[in-house]
């Protein structure tokens, strides 16, 4: 429920006293925007096109008339709801489920995929008057007959943008095709694309030919001045340092990470649950129970980190979630609307944070404009500025600690020892706090001065970005003698047979390591490897992240190459398999050279 209010009340729009009296036990008083315009309309009869982003209080705009045009003694499907994803579909479920607590003959069922048919058609067959379900599920249903929507009152399609970009289009269609003529119909997006106009204008013209009732409340009406934007360029750090940083530092309650891929959601919860971090990931390889009880464990507490891909974690509503980081940055801004509208709901402050690199700063003020808000630019925490941290930390866990009962037994032991070895209390608790040192660093080494690779302005950055005409095995002799550096020989299980070129070893490294292409040496292409120069003194932590990163959907498992093989002489081609017995090259080129010297003499 967004915390958009009006001034005017639910009474004034026209709902059942029973549907009014459950409002009032659930706090809701006043209406939004959208709930204000949608309401009255859908209760007249007419169609309404929608266009309001997440957190304007959709569910409810089409969820209050629609039960309230319900007959409750006719057991059959009365209202669809048609939602992208599975977890907007159970939660758009349950929200209507809770509007209709005090109308005990209603039923709610959810259909979606990835769990067994059984349950859902049992609730189906049962009568179940409000049917909620995703695309994929419902027209299986149809198509099974199990779904009969002769008796359909209300159809509502959720989220339709969102349909469209996940390629429901034609399901959707179909979907929409099978609904009854006479019935009220309601399309409800955050974006309006060609291909949702167009579906609107032929699903939503009634049989008088009336056109819906077009409701638009902006993306800047929403409730985004409670969401702090802050943004941080990647440098110095790689992406993973700053988030653990980050995390350690942060008062947060829940935290919801955004990154590109479902291989990502597992890498980097995996990485945060080594750094001693409550994450999981929350992608599609998921089934339907594991999503659920993913949720169920961040609802708890038992999960306080979440790492998901834009698709899943689309209507997403656990209000505790405090901080949203964007690890990547989505592929389009309205993406990014519906991302940081994850926290600062049911009226609470949040926190949007985004990693960005500096050929992206652009879309920073797109996002601006989005949300007529004002992105903050800051800095993670230095290794000094960590160091003193945690060492605050440890001294209030023992100020608190001291004031506990029961510690004299502790004390006995401090004197024992102390009598025993003949140190004092004072070096005991040295002794003590190196240990803990041991396991957690009380200091840490200095962060090392930016690389010149790393040290790049937006100039530069534009300058070095890579073009396909100079990916070709590197120019090392020119880059060296222009950068100055030294380079590593390093071995990636990335190959020909794997169909990888130079330009796809550059392009990855450059990403994910943020290192200039013109710091990048020579590349040796081999079937099943390849070797690649790199500058020297590149730290551990970013060759982990070359370790894990991917070429051709190959993990690159980047190592130092041993000098040895880097240096082998390369076999005489009439030695290689399939050599047809052309003469060597090298030979050639000694029997061109003798020539020449003789004409010359």
């Amino acid at each position: 429920m967004s915390d958009l209010k009006t001034g005017q009340s639910f009474v004034d729009l026209g709902l059942p006293a029973v549907v009014l009296k459950q409002l009032e036990k659930m706090n809701f008083t006043q209406p939004t925007p959208i709930q204000l315009q949608a309401i009255p309309a859908l209760l007249e009869g007419k169609n309404v096109l929608g266009e309001a982003q997440t957190g304007t209080g959709k569910t409810a705009a089409f969820g209050l008339p629609g039960i309230s045009v319900l007959d409750a003694s006719v057991r059959a499907t009365q209202m669809l709801v048609v939602a992208p994803t599975r977890e907007l579909a159970m939660q758009v479920a349950e929200a209507i489920a809770n509007f209709a607590q005090k109308m005990p003959s209603v039923e709610v069922a959810t259909v979606y995929g990835g769990a067994a048919f059984g349950p859902q058609i049992k609730a189906l067959r049962g009568g179940a008057q409000v049917v909620v379900g995703t695309p994929g599920r419902l027209l299986d249903l149809l198509n099974k007959g199990v779904l009969n929507l002769s008796a359909l009152r209300f159809a509502v399609l959720d989220e339709a943008d969102e349909m469209l970009n996940m390629g429901f289009i034609e399901d959707i269609e179909t979907i929409m095709g099978a609904v009854p003529a006479g019935a009220q119909r309601a399309l409800f997006s955050a974006t309006m694309p060609p291909a949702i106009r167009k579906l609107a204008k032929t699903f939503l013209v009634n049989e008088a030919g009336e056109q819906p009732l077009n409701i638009q409340v902006a993306a800047i009406e929403k409730a985004k001045a409670t969401i702090r934007q802050r943004a941080w360029m990647v440098r110095g750090l790689t992406k993973m340092q700053a988030l653990t940083r980050l995390l350690e530092t942060l008062d947060y309650q829940r935290v919801l990470i955004f990154v590109r891929t479902r291989t990502d959601t597992l890498e980097v919860s995996e990485q945060l649950q080594a750094s001693g971090f409550k994450a999981s990931p929350l992608s599609g390889d998921l089934n339907q129970a594991q999503r659920e009880q993913t949720v169920a464990q961040l609802r708890s507490g038992h999960i306080e980190i979440l790492v998901a891909t834009d698709v899943v974690a689309r209507g997403l509503d656990v209000p505790e979630i405090t901080h949203v980081i964007n690890y990547d940055l989505p592929s389009d801004s309205e993406s990014y609307v519906h991302r940081i509208g994850r926290t600062g709901r049911a009226g609470r402050s949040g926190e949007a944070i985004l990693f960005y690199r500096s050929k992206e700063r652009h879309l920073l003020r797109t996002y601006e404009r989005l949300t007529n808000g004002t992105i903050e630019y800051f800095e993670v925490p230095t290794a000094q500025e960590l160091s003193a941290f945690r060492q605050q930390a440890l001294q209030q866990q023992l100020v608190a600690m001291m004031a506990q009962p029961q510690l004299h037994e502790m004390a006995k032991i401090i004197e024992k020892m102390q009598a025993e070895t003949g140190l004092s209390a004072e070096q005991l608790a040295t002794a003590l706090l190196a240990q803990y040192h041991s396991r957690r660093p009380l200091i840490l080494a200095d962060d090392p001065a930016p690389r010149k690779f790393d040290d790049r302005n937006d100039r530069n950055d534009r300058r070095g970005k890579r073009d396909a005409r100079d990916t070709r095995e590197k120019r090392p002799g020119r880059d060296r003698r222009e950068a100055n550096i030294e380079f590593d020989t390093y071995r990636i299980q990335v190959g020909r047979d794997h169909g990888a070129r130079p330009q796809d070893i550059v392009g990855a490294i450059a990403n994910e390591a943020d290192i200039d292409s013109r710091y990048i040496g020579q590349i040796q292409l081999f079937d099943g490897h390849s070797l690649v120069e790199l500058p020297k003194g590149i730290p551990t932590a970013v060759v982990r992240v070359l370790q894990r990163a991917r070429v051709r959907q190959q993990q690159m498992g980047l190592e130092l190459a041993d000098e040895q093989i880097t240096r082998r002489p390369r076999p005489p081609m009439g030695d290689r398999p399939g050599f047809k017995g052309a003469p060597r090259r090298n030979e050639r080129g000694a029997r061109g050279q003798q020539g020449e010297r003789r004409r010359r003499a």
